[in-house]
């Protein structure tokens, strides 16, 4: 009597979702709920520590400014050594600077100049780890379904992210920020642990070039001939310093002083959160042709937390303009990487996303140690209104550029092999950033 063929086992991923995604997606999920929490839990600690918008301002600037640094050299080290090495050592670093921060909060009162060198030791590990993990990343994709990869992985990270916001901003009520920092050192050491695992077999080895500066000078060759990518970078080099110095200084300064404590505020980014969700599933199934111009046109609403916070609307008012961010820059988000995907060579994608995030961050020091003094000078509504109408403006001067608004999709594929994305017929894809423009490592 024959036996019957065992029924085939149930996938619990795509069929298109190798190894790597899912180890870079669990990665992600971990880190995220960790580090979510953990920027509303810096503010506070500083807060509790008897500091206001400039002290806020320069704990957040520590953090940037380091990233902004080192990031054209860790560019440069992630496409010259395995990338995930690169990846693991950054969260080893992230892990340990905010161990010691916790201690410090739970053990009293921190002072100023060590928030910020903790602070600024976990954006030196951001600096490094970011271009390694675009680039591995989207080594790992492959095909037509790259968009929908990019949007299922943002997905499960923005996921992460809200529940991360929430309870984060429940448990600084609850507990303190001290357990809050804990938790995330505890999160950037299980996701560095699974970082190790991914399987780099599929990444040819570099040829021994001319160094690190022409490496750097090849990277930024690449950079600039594209008017695309250097205008929208440029673009974001303003955006981000002003939903930074809004996300990080403005708005929970407003959150304490009208809309009651920490909560809201963990609420509105939750909200966010809940937005970047609905973009990601709306991403999955849309698929512009005009890319560049569809994520363009996503950035506009940007400036809606700015104005909720200027006039400033209730806490329900304020959750729904973040939400609607949220779903736009997702549009944003995944039409960005999808380009980024399609133009760029595989060897030379972590200098072009070193480059990318240099240009994208480079005011953010900036921006975060002026919110202070610019809220004394010009007053807090105005600093807001200010913010969201260069916002809407150098939105509107990215558009005349002919590349952004007529890049279109193509359809053939990139070849990934070994711990990639398997072939699907024509092209499975896995993986997807690690990052957006204001998220964590």
């Amino acid at each position: 009597m024959s036996t019957p063929p065992a029924a085939p086992r149930r996938r619990l991923t795509p069929a298109w979702a190798g190894r790597n995604y899912t180890l870079l997606t669990a990665a992600a999920i971990v880190t995220n709920l960790g580090a979510h929490g953990a920027l509303i839990a810096t503010t506070w600690a500083v807060f509790d520590a008897g500091g206001g918008a400039g002290e806020v301002g320069l704990v957040a600037a520590a953090r940037i400014l380091p990233l902004v640094l080192f990031l054209l050299i860790g560019g440069a080290v992630a496409d010259r050594v395995p990338r995930h090495r690169v990846m693991v050592a950054a969260n080893a670093l992230n892990c340990v600077s905010q161990g010691v921060f916790a201690v410090l909060v739970l053990a009293g009162e921190p002072r100023l100049w060590q928030m910020m060198l903790l602070t600024a030791l976990c954006g030196t590990g951001q600096a490094f780890f970011n271009p390694a993990a675009e680039g591995m990343l989207m080594s790992s994709v492959s095909g037509e379904q790259a968009g929908r990869a990019f949007a299922l992985f943002r997905m499960a990270m923005h996921g992460a992210g809200l529940g991360g916001a929430a309870l984060g901003g429940v448990m600084v009520a609850a507990l303190g920020p001290g357990w809050v920092l804990a938790v995330d050192a505890l999160a950037f050491a299980v996701a560095g642990g699974l970082r190790a695992f991914l399987d780099v077999s599929h990444i040819a080895e570099r040829e021994p070039g001319g160094g690190l500066l022409a490496d750097l000078r090849e990277g930024w060759q690449e950079f600039i001939g594209r008017p695309w990518l250097w205008s929208i970078v440029a673009q974001f080099s303003i955006v981000v310093a002003l939903v930074g110095a809004v996300e990080s200084v403005y708005g929970p300064l407003v959150a304490r002083d009208q809309l009651g404590g920490s909560r809201p505020w963990g609420l509105a980014l939750a909200a966010f959160g809940v937005g970047t969700l609905c973009g990601a599933l709306l991403m999955m199934r849309w698929k512009p042709r005009r890319m560049l111009l569809v994520g363009t046109l996503g950035v506009f609403p940007l400036a809606l937390p700015s104005a909720a916070l200027a006039v400033p609307l209730d806490a329900a008012g304020l959750a729904a303009a973040m939400f609607v961010s949220g779903v736009c820059i997702e549009m944003f988000g995944v039409a960005w990487m999808t380009a980024l995907h399609q133009e760029i060579p595989e060897e030379k994608l972590s200098r072009v996303s070193a480059y990318d995030w240099f240009g994208s961050t480079a005011m953010l020091p900036v921006s975060t140690a002026l919110a202070g003094p610019a809220e004394s000078f010009f007053g807090r509504t105005n600093a807001l209104w200010g913010s969201a109408t260069l916002i809407v403006v150098v939105t509107a001067l990215v558009l005349l550029v002919p590349d952004v608004r007529n890049l279109t999709r193509r359809t053939e594929t990139k070849p990934v092999t070994g711990g990639g994305a398997a072939a699907d017929g024509g092209g499975g894809a896995s993986a997807a950033p690690a990052l957006d423009r204001s998220g964590p490592a």
